[in-house]
């Protein structure tokens, strides 16, 4: 679990580029930069951790570009405190930078690979979500309704579970789109069945599996 100067180096050159690229919250930036990516990527990907990249991660998934991260979470406007559910733990990077910034974190991811590394590379590092291997589309209404709801896979439909498990003025971001490219959604919840939907931007995300793998 190394993080040398090196590393904090080419973080703060990313956290750069993410600001010239429009990012604009610095609590974002902040956490971007106290996150060591590197550790959750193979050690032959670690000089090139901190390009604004994607990289294979295991199980056909990928971690997403720093700048999708960055993006989907100033989305969320988090608020300390906040409970948010996370539907595709993947690397665990995500969950890590809501994490940082303070969130109360429901994470679910589907592939049991990756379930079991990510866990131990966030419990390593000192956070301390609740992480869950099951059916994203499902949610997690045990610990529901979620102040914010963040989606990091593809998504053919907005599944029905997860705006029932958003709090009332909650907020979902979600990539939206069964093909290659996804349209990213905000969803605002406005009151017990009524949604503001907002479009913004095209997205490449992996397809967001419906059945837990074996």
């Amino acid at each position: 679990m190394e993080d040398t100067y090196r590393h904090k180096g080419m973080r703060k050159q990313l956290v750069s580029e993410l600001a010239s690229k429009g990012i604009q919250d610095t609590d974002v930036l902040e956490a971007i930069m106290a996150v060591p990516r590197h550790l959750f990527l193979d050690a032959v990907f670690t000089k090139q951790a901190y390009s604004n990249m994607a990289f294979q991660i295991g199980a056909g998934q990928t971690i997403s570009h720093p700048y999708t991260v960055a993006f989907q979470t100033e989305l969320l406007e988090l608020v300390k405190g906040d409970k948010v559910l996370e539907i595709g733990t993947g690397s665990g990077f995500q969950t890590a930078i809501l994490c940082e910034l303070g969130a109360k974190v429901y994470s679910i991811e589907r592939q049991r690979e990756l379930y079991l590394k990510a866990t131990q590379i966030i419990r390593k590092l000192g956070y301390t979500p609740k992480l869950r291997y099951g059916d994203g589309y499902k949610g997690w209404p045990t610990f529901g309704p979620f102040d914010k709801i963040i989606v990091t896979c593809g998504a053919p439909f907005i599944p029905e579970d997860l705006l029932k498990q958003m709090k009332v003025g909650g907020r979902m971001v979600i990539p939206l789109g069964a093909g290659k490219d996804q349209e990213m959604m905000l969803i605002v919840k406005e009151g017990e069945r009524e949604f503001s939907q907002k479009k913004l931007g095209v997205f490449s995300f992996v397809p967001m599996l419906k059945e837990t793998a074996k």
